[in-house]
């Protein structure tokens, strides 16, 4: 899949779950309007999709429809999304510009964006729980203690835990990957798992292999998500440029160099791909992501 084969899917991918949230969040208006277009601004205002991408892309990895994926991409967005408003509160990491755009708790203010994070987390749980997809009720447990289990306190918000006590202080590499295996990496995990399980014949040996992919993958797009936050743009990256060196925060080029950083960063990328070595051509999106991930400028 070349470069311009891969911008197309991406877009495919954008679009197919942008139609499944806006499905789920027309229905929030009820009787807080102003916390329903909060949370319209927090999901639909841009953003890359990453993580719905690798669902669709692991559901067709393992033979699968990704149309079966929309909800499990959905509810993936919304707490992805969810993060990123309660990240930008000024008790966080204190950001104005998120997507390019001005944060949440800036457009609207701090209690509704506090309030619009919460309402997308419950959302992304009913939207499971509701999904309109058939799947045996067994699948869909698994997927809502898959979202649970790397979005809580052995997932996503521990890593952000650990992120905010280590801030200022001297890490070493392992103490910093801990940090990113947990708040990027966990979630990152999930998609992948979780795309991959809205295919009823998905084997156990595939969703190992797709694990160590995601692993390897989840970690690489932190590393560069660190690069970027030194060479790149406010304009192109769609929030402050250098914001994780004005918290004090260590970083993989601080630790390794930047040049080490960005050896890193493919070395985990080729890592994931060899861990498709026994899918066929259904899997050439995630290869291509594992490529993209480490490339992008945003």
């Amino acid at each position: 899949m070349d470069a311009n084969q891969l911008d197309q899917y991406l877009e495919r991918c954008r679009q197919q779950v942008n139609r499944c949230l806006e499905h789920w969040l027309q229905q929030q208006n009820g009787i807080a309007p102003r916390l329903a277009e909060a949370m319209r601004y927090a999901t639909l205002n841009g953003g890359k999709r990453v993580r719905p991408v690798l669902a669709y892309a692991a559901a067709a990895a393992v033979g699968g429809d990704p149309v079966r994926a929309d909800d499990v991409a959905a509810a993936l967005e919304m707490v992805h999304s969810y993060s990123l408003v309660h990240d930008d509160l000024p008790a966080m990491d204190n950001d104005a510009l998120r997507r390019g755009q001005p944060t949440c708790h800036i457009a609207f203010d701090e209690a509704t964006a506090i309030l619009a994070g919460d309402a997308l987390q419950c959302l992304a749980f009913e939207v499971i729980a509701r999904s309109p997809v058939s799947m045996a009720d067994g699948t869909r447990l698994q997927l809502i203690r898959l979202l649970a289990g790397n979005s809580g306190t052995r997932g996503m918000a521990g890593g952000q835990a650990l992120d905010l006590e280590a801030e200022g202080a001297a890490l070493n590499l392992q103490q910093l990957e801990l940090i990113h295996q947990h708040k990027t990496g966990c979630l990152i995990r999930a998609s992948v798992a979780m795309g991959a399980l809205t295919h009823p014949q998905v084997s156990a040996r595939q969703l190992e292999a797709l694990d160590r992919y995601a692993q390897a993958v989840g970690l690489a797009f932190q590393v560069q998500d660190d690069i970027l936050d030194v060479v790149g743009e406010t304009a192109q990256l769609g929030k402050h440029q250098g914001a994780d060196r004005a918290l004090k925060k260590v970083t993989y080029p601080d630790l390794l160099g930047l040049d080490q950083a960005r050896d890193f960063a493919r070395e985990l990328s080729n890592q994931a791909v060899a861990a498709l070595a026994d899918f066929g051509a259904q899997a050439e999106p995630l290869r291509a992501l594992a490529t993209y991930i480490v490339v992008r400028t945003h």
